[in-house]
């Protein structure tokens, strides 16, 4: 017999066996080019979404299909386009991680070829703002 999903042994184990991602991870130190110590909570989660806006998704072998953004997607298209799939790429590439729990207050701006994207991150541990800039 094939089990079913909603067979509740599988369920249970299923749930021992998941863990949450922990935030405690090597800090980056990006104007010396070096590790420079631990750090958790909203810091971890700050850098977690840089490292996240600096990832190519599909593009590096050692990151997982869920790892990254899709940001150069963008690249040649009419900024009105550029506007309403910007918001859909960046919830895209930061929602994968389940530490982070909503992405607000986005203000999307194309000038030139450059989108610059303001919005507020809610994590687990609290939230902060983030500018990202691209090319398009």
């Amino acid at each position: 017999m094939i089990p079913s999903h909603s067979d509740p042994a599988l369920q249970e184990q299923y749930r021992e066996t998941v863990q949450p991602m922990p935030s405690l991870t090597w800090r980056i130190d990006q104007e010396r080019k070096r590790i420079t110590g631990k750090i958790d909570a909203l810091d971890a989660m700050k850098q977690a979404v840089f490292k996240i806006l600096q990832t190519d998704r599909f593009w590096h072998y050692i990151y997982s299909d869920d790892y990254g953004h899709e940001l150069k997607l963008l690249i040649g298209n009419h900024p009105l386009t550029v506007r309403s799939e910007a918001v859909r790429l960046l919830e895209e590439a930061l929602l994968q991680d389940e530490r982070i729990l909503d992405i607000t207050d986005m203000n999307i701006t194309v000038e030139a070829e450059q989108l610059t994207i303001h919005c507020t991150v809610r994590t687990e541990y609290g939230e902060f703002a983030m500018e990202v800039t691209r090319d398009v």
